[in-house]
């Protein structure tokens, strides 16, 4: 049967040179024993009893239960330890530190009557070869399954409630922080973060005026005060993970889906956020070819010969120069530099025309956005004003809107609100900034002359169409044999 430390030596032959096991699973509010205090008491317990420690195994940020997304690894590695028989006890806080499920528990288990090694938790000893003691720590082990389901239970209705009302959980997205209360630890708001916040939103500009998430990725790596929480360095996935969230624009996330408005203010503005999805949505994009190509018109200038199957033009070298040449039948070629001069020539001389200005200006389809995006905060609040009633009580307890009726209303709302979206997204304004930075600026060949050629290649797929032509001179740069079609003009080909 189980024994108090104290007694052991008088039931067990020593030494007991012991193993310390500490887990904790995120406590935001600080309010549970931390790992480091739960290693300090077995520390304590050890001293008191003459017990030499052999090894300690610091879960932190992990949880016990079956929901867990990563697994335990000081917990593996302490199960080996026993299996090497390097210690004769287990000491640990409380069994809910071993274990919250019983799969873990039975490893547990096993492991120590194997290798007889004690078990030792909330000051009582256990040993594991024993039916009694068996019984005892299974029936702690059920408790704490049950409550770790419970603990589960609570949180998933936790988290529904504060997404119907559109307010935060789970970790800050990066670019903000969150208050909490000095007393009692409940968070009060979340805000924009004094220095990422600038980041993120620098993220959103940098993409939307051509520049690829490889180029942003470095640019923050090179910067040390945009680090991500846990220090892990910038990488694509990474920065397209932030350039899809709608939580920079206001918008609540709940499993995967957008609900609603959110508590938090926006730190990105809706209309960049929106062309950044198009771009990122667009499955013509060669944002990673654009990255390391070194040519300006390589892959997006097309072969004019053969308009029913037109083929890229690339480049490389030719007669021992830098050529542009049909990639598939070779039946044009042109040298670079003249094909680029020209090519850059005509772009400046459209983008400060009329024709371009006329091309990019806001019309109808703005206001159809707007439009739709009114209606998407319409539905939306009407929706969320159902849930708040249902989850409010009238004078004799029964909600003020049945569930029935709320579920009509989700079925109901749910498609208008998808509809409204998707029309909004459709609608956004079609060109970059970029573009429109060129077509308003005073000084058209000042700006393009300092893009990079990233961005330039962005600005080309989004208005003109680049076609060359056979000559009879080769080479030559005769009349006709580079047609510019730019957006709006017949033989304009979008992407």
């Amino acid at each position: 049967m189980p024994i108090s430390p104290e007694y052991l030596h008088l039931v067990y032959k020593g030494p007991f040179p012991a193993l310390l096991y500490g887990r904790a699973s995120r406590d935001p509010k600080k309010k549970g024993r931390s790992v480091g205090d739960q290693l300090d008491e077995g520390r304590e317990l050890c001293d008191r009893h003459g017990w030499p420690i052999a090894g300690e195994f610091p879960d932190v940020d992990r949880s016990a239960s079956r929901h867990r997304k990563r697994e335990r690894e000081q917990f593996d590695k302490m199960l080996d330890a026993i299996a090497a028989k390097e210690g004769r006890i287990l000491v640990a806080w409380e069994a809910s530190r071993y274990y919250r499920d019983i799969e873990a528990y039975i490893r547990l288990r096993n492991a120590c009557a194997d290798n007889d090694v004690l078990l030792c938790y909330n000051g009582t000893v256990y040993d594991l070869s024993k039916r009694e003691d068996r019984r005892a720590t299974a029936e702690d082990a059920l408790r704490a399954e049950d409550e770790a389901e419970g603990i589960r239970d609570r949180n998933l209705r936790t988290q529904r409630k504060l997404a119907d009302k559109g307010a935060p959980s789970g970790r800050a997205p990066y670019g903000y922080t969150r208050r909490y209360d000095s007393e009692t630890g409940e968070l009060i708001d979340q805000i924009p973060h004094p220095v990422r916040a600038e980041y993120v939103q620098h993220m959103f500009r940098r993409f939307d005026s051509g520049e690829t998430a490889y180029s942003i990725a470095k640019w923050l790596n090179e910067n040390p005060e945009a680090a991500h929480v846990g220090g892990r360095p910038w990488d694509i996935a990474r920065v397209r993970e932030q350039l899809r969230n709608p939580a920079y624009i206001g918008m609540r996330v709940h499993q995967g889906e957008t609900i609603g408005k959110a508590t938090w203010k926006p730190i990105v503005d809706e209309a960049i956020f929106h062309r950044v999805q198009k771009i990122l949505d667009n499955p013509a994009r060669r944002t990673q070819r654009d990255s390391r190509v070194k040519h300006l018109l390589s892959h997006l200038a097309i072969c004019g010969e053969h308009p029913e199957a037109p083929s890229k033009q690339i480049a490389g070298k030719r007669n021992g120069g830098l050529s542009y040449f049909c990639k598939d039948r070779l039946d044009t070629a042109i040298r670079a530099d003249r094909f680029e001069a020209y090519v850059e020539e005509g772009v400046v001389a459209w983008l400060g025309s009329d024709a371009a200005r006329s091309a990019f200006e806001s019309g109808d389809e703005d206001a159809e956005a707007e439009a739709a995006r009114l209606r998407v905060e319409q539905l939306t609040a009407q929706l969320e004003e159902a849930r708040q009633l249902a989850g409010e009580l009238d004078d004799e307890g029964r909600p003020k809107l049945s569930v029935l009726s709320l579920a009509a209303m989700e079925k109901q709302l749910m498609p208008q609100i998808e509809q409204a979206r998707a029309t909004a997204e459709r609608f956004a304004v079609p060109s970059s900034s970029l573009v429109q930075r060129l077509v308003t600026a005073p000084d058209v060949d000042a700006v393009w002359s300092g893009l990079s050629i990233v961005q330039k290649r962005k600005v080309l797929r989004e208005i003109v169409t680049v076609r060359l032509h056979r000559a009879s001179g080769g080479y030559s740069l005769t009349s006709g044999r580079i047609t510019l079609s730019f957006v709006g003009q017949p033989g304009f080909i979008s992407g």
